[in-house]
Formats: structure tokens, sequence, C-alpha cells
């Protein structure tokens, strides 16, 4: 709660998807109010309504920054089925010039 109380209300889920465009996983947190999604591995999603955001906190040396994604619902893509049956193309190495 926001006085630091606990509660047993559950307020958002958070995910925890790859992304191709980060290259990383990303978390992304949507209301409670949404159904629990359960997807596939590797499956494709999309976000509805994305908002990325971050949070500061002042530190002796400057400060941390947390980022972080809201989003009001996630949803599978039109082709997500496709995606997974897609093999993974081998990346060739790259010779530095």
């Amino acid at each position: 709660n926001v006085d630091g109380s606990v509660s047993d209300e559950i307020k958002e889920r958070t995910y925890v998807l790859k992304s191709k465009g980060q290259g990383r996983m990303i978390q992304v947190s949507i209301p409670a109010s949404v159904p629990l999604k359960e997807f596939d591995y590797n499956a494709r999603v999309e976000l509805i309504n994305p908002i990325a955001d971050t949070v500061a906190t002042a530190t002796y040396q400057g400060a941390d920054v947390d980022w972080y994604i809201k989003a009001d619902d996630i949803v599978l893509t039109k082709d997500s089925s496709s995606f997974k049956a897609q093999p993974q193309a081998k990346k060739e190495p790259t010779q530095d010039k």
C-alpha cells in the first residue's frame, strides 16, 4: 500500500518477456483487472498502450535510475503461430575491417 502496510490485494501482474528490440529480457506490468495470461515460450506478443518511464533515486554520487514498462494488456500477435514454427537462423560471424 501507499502507506507501506502489507496488503493481500493484487494490483498488477508483472511478466518477463524477451525483447528483440532491446536484445534482452524486459519486465512488463499490467493491471490485475486483466485476466491472467499464459503464453507458450517464444510466443510473439504485443503490448497494448505501453508506457515506459523511469524512477530516479538520489545517491551521494548522483542518482540510481530504474526504468519500468506498464501496459493495459498483453495479447498474442496474429503471426504468433508462424513465429514459433520458424527455425532460428544462424548468424554468420562478422569480420571487423
